[in-house]
C-alpha cells in the first residue's frame, strides 16, 4: 500500500509537471507497466483528482482543472517547500499573512505525525539585515491584475504614482495619464516586485515598480508577445537605471558623478539606491549607508573617477578614507609583502 501511494504521487507530480503525457511515457518514466499506470490514476480521480483522457492517434492524459480544491500529496520535501513560502510570502505581498497562517495550519493537519513534525521544525524567525532593501509589500489584488495580464496577454492601463502611493488629480503637478503596456513578464528582484512590458506610450521596453502604479481592471484587449530585448528578462531588468526606484532610509544618503555608463552601475548597484543617466558614458549614483565612510567604500568598489561628490559630510568621508588607505599603502616606492590566498 505504501508503494502504491509513493507511486500515486510520483505519477501526480508527472501530471502537473507539463500538459499531456501519453500512456507508455507515463510507464517508462514510472517503470511499471501500462495496466499499472492505468490503476494509479483511478486512484487518483477516485481521490477528486480531475484526470482527464485525451483521444487520438498517441491518446494519453493530462491533468484538468477541478471546480474544488482536491486533497493534496505532498512528498517530503515539497511539504518543507510549502511551509517555508507560506511563511515568507506575507513579507512580499501584503494582505496574505493571516490566510497564508491558516493554510499552514491546514497542511499540518494533514500531514502524518513525522512530516508534520518536521514542519513545525520549520517555524521561522525573519530579520533583515542591513544589505536587504525591500519595498513594502506588494498588494496582492495588484498581483493578481498585473499576473492574470501577464498569462493572458492583455494590454494593461497604469497610472504611475506619486509620491508615498498617491495618485495625482488631473491637471495637478505630478499627474501623469494612464500608460497603455504589454505586460511580459513578472519579476522580483532585491525585495522590490518588477513589471516588464512595451509601453506603448514611446514604443519601448521598459521595467516598472509594480508598487508605484495603480492598475486599472483588465482591458481584455489582447496582443501578440514580442521578443524581449537580448532575451534574458534578468539582464534587462538589472541594467534598466530607469526602473521607478527611490533611495532606501538610512541615516546618511550621499551621490556622486561616475565614470561610468548608467547600464553599467545600475548593473551593480545595491538595492536601495538610484542611478541616474547623465550621457553615454557618465551617470549619478545616490545611495545610503549606515556612515559617511560607508557610502564612500560602496562608490570606491565601482574603479573609476568620482566627480561632484555629494554632500560636504561625504567629501569629508572621502578625504579620511584616503589617508587611511594612504597609510595602509605605506611609503610610496617600497615593496609591499607578497600576500598569498
Amino acid at each position: 500500500m505504501a508503494e502504491t501511494s509513493r507511486r500515486a504521487l510520483r505519477l501526480l507530480s508527472l501530471l502537473a509537471a507539463r500538459g499531456s503525457w501519453s500512456l507508455n511515457e507515463l510507464a517508462a518514466r514510472l517503470e511499471v507497466s501500462e495496466r499499472t499506470v492505468r490503476r494509479d490514476i483511478d486512484t487518483l480521480r477516485r481521490l477528486g483528482y480531475p484526470v482527464l483522457s485525451l483521444r487520438g492517434p498517441a491518446g494519453g492524459y493530462r491533468l484538468g482543472a477541478g471546480h474544488t480544491l482536491p486533497p493534496l500529496l505532498f512528498d517530503n520535501d515539497q511539504a518543507l517547500a510549502v511551509a517555508v513560502a507560506l511563511q515568507t510570502a506575507p513579507h512580499t505581498v501584503s494582505g496574505l499573512g493571516e490566510d497564508a497562517a491558516r493554510a499552514l495550519d491546514a497542511l499540518e493537519q494533514v500531514m502524518p505525525a513525522r512530516l508534520r513534525a518536521a514542519v513545525e521544525a520549520m517555524r521561522l524567525t525573519r530579520l533583515q539585515n542591513y544589505w536587504e532593501f525591500p519595498a513594502p509589500p506588494i498588494e496582492a489584488a495588484a498581483l493578481q491584475v498585473a499576473g492574470s495580464a501577464v498569462r493572458r496577454h492583455e494590454v494593461l492601463l497604469a497610472e504611475p504614482l506619486g509620491p508615498g502611493g498617491a495618485r495625482p488629480d488631473p491637471g495637478t503637478a505630478g499627474f501623469t495619464p494612464a500608460r497603455r503596456i504589454e505586460p511580459h513578464h513578472l519579476v522580483v528582484w532585491a525585495g522590490r516586485w518588477y513589471l516588464v512590458g512595451f509601453d506603448h506610450a514611446d514604443e519601448t521596453w521598459r521595467v516598472h515598480r509594480l508598487d508605484s502604479l495603480h492598475l486599472h481592471a483588465p482591458t481584455g484587449i489582447r496582443f501578440t508577445p514580442r521578443e524581449l530585448p537580448g532575451g534574458d528578462v534578468a539582464h534587462l531588468v538589472m541594467t534598466s537605471y530607469d526602473r521607478g526606484d527611490t533611495p532606501a532610509a538610512w541615516e546618511c544618503t550621499g551621490s556622486a558623478r561616475l565614470d561610468l555608463p548608467a547600464e553599467t552601475v545600475a548593473r551593480w548597484a545595491p538595492g536601495g539606491s538610484v542611478v541616474e543617466h547623465l550621457d553615454s558614458g557618465h551617470c549619478r549614483l545616490t545611495v545610503g549607508a549606515w556612515s559617511w565612510a560607508g557610502i564612500a567604500g560602496l562608490l570606491a568598489t565601482f574603479d573609476t573617477d568620482l566627480t561632484d561628490v555629494r554632500p560636504p559630510e561625504l567629501v569629508a568621508a572621502c578625504r579620511r578614507l584616503a589617508r587611511r588607505f594612504r597609510t595602509a599603502a605605506g611609503p610610496a616606492g617600497r615593496p609591499t609583502a607578497e600576500v598569498r590566498p
